[in-house]
């Protein structure tokens, strides 16, 4: 697989994602549905913004390593939150995480009225082999 970022500015590097990521010669593609803060039991977290979003993100690893991906090559991440204004408090947590992983990643932020149950931050990745 090979990869090409496409970044006509600068302004974005400090948000933590690129304008476009084109991917050529690529041996598999795995779509992955929204993964939030559900504990192994399948129950819902009630915790704040920043739990949650760190468990979404544990979450998300998870089913990236089960399916033989790693993380530095998700092309495509979603963030949808029930309140964009808690999201971006604790933002750094995924900023982070983003570095960490040397991720490059095309993405959109979404306010959504809600989400399952007590759920307050989605993620919804593409990753490319």
């Amino acid at each position: 697989m090979e990869k090409r970022i496409i970044n006509p500015w600068e302004w974005q590097n400090e948000r933590s994602y690129v304008q476009a990521v084109e991917v050529t010669k690529p041996e598999g593609t795995l779509y992955i549905s929204g993964q939030t803060a559900i504990d192994d039991d399948g129950k819902s977290s009630t915790s704040n913004m920043k739990a949650q979003l760190i468990q979404a993100i544990e979450n998300l690893e998870s089913v990236i390593k089960e399916a033989g991906y790693e993380c530095e090559n998700i092309v495509r991440l979603n963030i949808y939150a029930t309140s964009s204004e808690e999201l971006f408090l604790c933002f750094d947590v995924f900023q982070n995480w983003i570095t960490e992983h040397n991720i490059k990643q095309a993405s959109t932020v979404l306010e959504v009225k809600s989400l399952f149950e007590t759920l307050k931050v989605e993620l919804e990745a593409t990753v490319v082999k």
